[in-house]
């Protein structure tokens, strides 16, 4: 086109991102402008911006979903790692860490061949509340700490270019890929009972909200950096989100700082005059409420399609459109879109031995043992002949769950566990919804043959899924039935392996003394087979830990999946949801793992005393108890955000490994807070560790906790409080005593 790019000032390397965002901006006319804020932006050729497509996921791989990645015959696939659900039971932050760095480098591989962008709509933050929701695969547990935690290594795997981690503006810091956490915010409701996501409203709580279904949005923005966050479908009492300026000018860029883009889940705004008939608004007025609250990036046509219009007619500014649009291209300057970064990575890089034995690795150390009566792991010299029995024993795309891409091989259970004697395989049933009986004949033949019989059974993405909640916690249909005759007739030890993302009440497996062992494994990954067979029999001792509560399958009947609340409601019967709200019996409790070995704590010091000193301007709040007598302090609670919140709880922990082999353990940390606060929560995770300890060595761990962060409870207001009076940081069987006093 006959341009000398070295005459407009956005192509400058020089120049500060927000100068050259400027530039190009100022560049543009208002139809090219509103073109450019679609998910497929078009670009603008007599100015020499390139069109590029928003759109990519990176979810635990690169994925084949959205309009950004493709693959080809250059690019065959890309390393399909566990799914988030099953890597966060590894508690293993470091982990975490290293997956995103694998992950952002066959990103920018993948990218440099031209087959996908540098926008990636991943991690999924969202914490758990109801076990029936579908895309729980997705997400990184119930925890609301646990899940911004998971969020900000992941992001930091993807987005940090080495050496420049860290800068006094965060906003100036180039970018390796672009993270985005998603769906902000209180969003967990997709399909049931005909209640919709794009029409839903969720009446929450202001401190449902600030506790639960805000916190790993902030941990992602304050601790991640991430550079994207976005909105989701429903709506937050009344408001659709991503019109919601509360939400985003004023929570996630003004309290947070966030410096990045706010992108609206995809057809978002579409479905605010769609499925909401938000204040029955035009697509002009839809379009301007969303710009005016925040929201820089339409995925879908409604922006590009509505913004000049809607700038005609006075309902916005084209400044606001400018102020969105530097947002966008400050982050693809970040990323050295217009420069030219990373350009050594290539075909080489994607699917390398290094990354496949990556996710063998993850789907090892996201394996959690709920039962064992001595028997794992097998013996290969007892157990010659294993019966291989289920209908996920012979799974492969089962194994990558949702968002997945084109893996680089599947290895599946079967294929794994053939390698450690002769194998026996039947199905049990015509794939997981397991219609009828037909086959389980044949699999009870097999069992009376076999030395050892697995039993790989479990969900898949027809179970539970985006757009699809589940009705029940039960395993599907005749898959109960197959697992109690092929128990029955096992002529030798059995072994239930559960492939699934929920949890599911297996009380009757639990308590059937046939079924020696059983292990939970997710949804493993492209290299899962290797991670069931290498458990199984002993080359790896699970570590792993649930990071949602199982609970029985009448938990489901006493609520809808409607209801937002986390605490119980006793005029409504509702028992509370999550271990840090219920206290009902469970399957297996949040946290809950075994090992092929024994670990005992030992802890230095078992009282710490923090007093606070306040001045004239530090004032105390009331604390409401469930009993007057508790309450004895005159100075109840103070504002978290009225402290220096310097007090730190340092301790240290001492990991005994008392039993014959080398394993992982993991230390999970909980406060608790003062006796007899009304509506307050019963513990809560405060920190972890995953550390390995060798047969009969031990190890120290060291944890310095933020007192603010550790101790802190949220009121019926909202109100984020550290109240006086004994806390408790718990620690297994241990536990610490944290007396918080303040003074003048």
């Amino acid at each position: 086109m006959n341009l000398t790019m070295s005459e407009f000032a956005y192509c400058d390397k020089s120049l500060p991102y927000e100068v050259r965002a400027k530039d190009l901006v100022d560049r543009m006319t208002l139809p090219e402008k509103v073109k450019q804020m679609g998910d497929n932006a078009t670009g603008v050729l007599r100015i020499g911006l390139p069109a590029y497509f928003w759109w990519s996921e990176a979810l635990h791989g690169i994925s084949g979903i959205g309009i950004g990645p493709y693959f080809n015959e250059l690019v065959p696939g890309a390393t399909s790692f566990p799914t988030v659900i099953h890597t966060t039971a590894a508690f293993n932050r470091t982990l975490w860490k290293i997956l995103g760095k694998a992950v952002s480098t066959e990103g920018r591989a993948m990218f440099n061949l031209g087959n996908t962008g540098l926008t990636y709509w991943s991690p999924v933050v969202n914490p758990v509340r109801d076990p029936r929701w579908g895309r729980i695969t997705e997400t990184s547990g119930e925890d609301p700490f646990v899940s911004g935690v998971y969020g900000a290594n992941y992001v930091r795997g993807l987005q940090d270019v080495e050496g420049q981690e860290q800068t006094n503006n965060t906003g100036s810091r180039p970018l390796k890929v672009s993270a985005c956490c998603k769906h902000y915010a209180a969003y967990d409701v997709d399909n049931w009972h005909g209640v919709n996501r794009k029409s839903f409203d969720a009446k929450v709580t202001e401190q449902d909200m600030v506790e639960t279904f805000l916190r790993p949005f902030e941990i992602c923005v304050k601790d991640g950096d991430v550079s994207s966050i976005m909105c989701s479908y429903n709506r937050v009492n009344g408001i659709p989100t991503c019109a919601d300026a509360a939400l985003l000018k004023e929570t996630i860029r003004k309290k947070w700082k966030f410096n990045g883009y706010i992108v609206a889940d995809c057809d978002s705004v579409l479905e605010m005059v769609r499925g909401h008939h938000f204040l029955n608004d035009t697509a002009e007025d839809a379009v301007a409420q969303a710009l005016k609250a925040g929201l820089d990036l339409d995925c879908g046509a409604y922006y590009p399609n509505h913004l000049e219009s809607s700038v005609r007619q006075g309902k916005v500014r084209e400044e606001e459109i400018d102020t969105s649009l530097k947002n966008l291209y400050v982050v693809l300057m970040r990323l050295g879109f217009f420069d030219g970064s990373f350009l050594t990575l290539g075909k080489r890089d994607i699917c390398s031995q290094e990354h496949i034995e990556l996710a063998a690795e993850a789907a090892r150390q996201g394996a959690v043992l709920l039962k064992n009566d001595a028997t794992l792991p097998l013996n290969t010299d007892a157990v010659k002949t294993l019966a291989v029995i289920g209908p996920n024993a012979n799974a492969t795309g089962a194994m990558l769950g949702n968002y997945a891409g084109v893996p680089c091989r599947y290895v599946s259970p079967l294929s794994a566990l053939s390698a450690f004697g002769e194998v026996i395989y039947e199905m049990g049933c015509e794939g997981v919804k397991c219609p009828n009986d037909k086959l389980i004949s044949k699999a009870q033949e097999a069992a009376k043959r076999a030395d050892a019989t697995i039993l790989v059974m479990g969900t898949d993405l027809s179970i539970e899924h985006e757009d699809r909640d589940r009705e029940d916690l039960l395993l599907p249909s005749y898959q109960k039935e197959l697992i109690i005759k092929v128990a029955e007739a096992s002529n030798g030890p059995v072994v239930l392996v559960i492939m699934s993302a929920g949890g599911v009440d297996i009380s009757f497996a639990k308590n059937n003394t046939k079924i020696k062992g059983i292990l939970w494994f997710g949804h493993p990954g492209q290299e899962g087979g290797r991670g069931i067979a290498d458990v199984v029999f002993g080359k790896y001792n699970p570590g792993g830990r649930l990071p949602i509560t199982w609970y029985e399958n009448d938990y489901v009947s006493k609520m809808p999946m409607t209801s937002m609340q986390l605490r119980p409601v006793d005029s409504l019967g509702y028992p509370g949801r999550t271990y840090k709200f219920f206290n009902g019996s469970t399957v297996y409790p949040f946290g809950f793992g075994l090992s092929y070995t024994s670990f005992s704590y030992k802890l230095a010091s078992t009282n710490i005393s923090l007093p606070v000193k306040l001045n004239r301007l530090q004032h105390c709040r009331n604390v409401e108890y469930t009993d007057k007598s508790l309450e004895q302090s005159s100075c109840p609670a103070v504002l978290v955000d009225d402290l220096t919140c310097e007090n730190e709880i340092v301790f240290e922990v001492e990991v005994q490994n008392v039993g014959d082999k080398d394993g992982n353990e993991v230390v999970m940390v909980y406060s608790k807070p003062p006796e007899g606060i009304v509506r307050s929560h019963i513990k809560q995770v405060v920190g972890f560790e995953r550390v390995f300890v060798a047969a009969k060595q031990s190890q120290k761990v060291k944890f310095a906790l933020n007192a603010c962060d550790s101790l802190r409870i949220v009121d019926d207001k909202g109100y984020i409080l550290l109240p006086s009076g004994l806390h408790k940081i718990i620690l297994g069987t241990e536990s610490i005593d944290v007396n918080v006093s303040y003074v003048r």
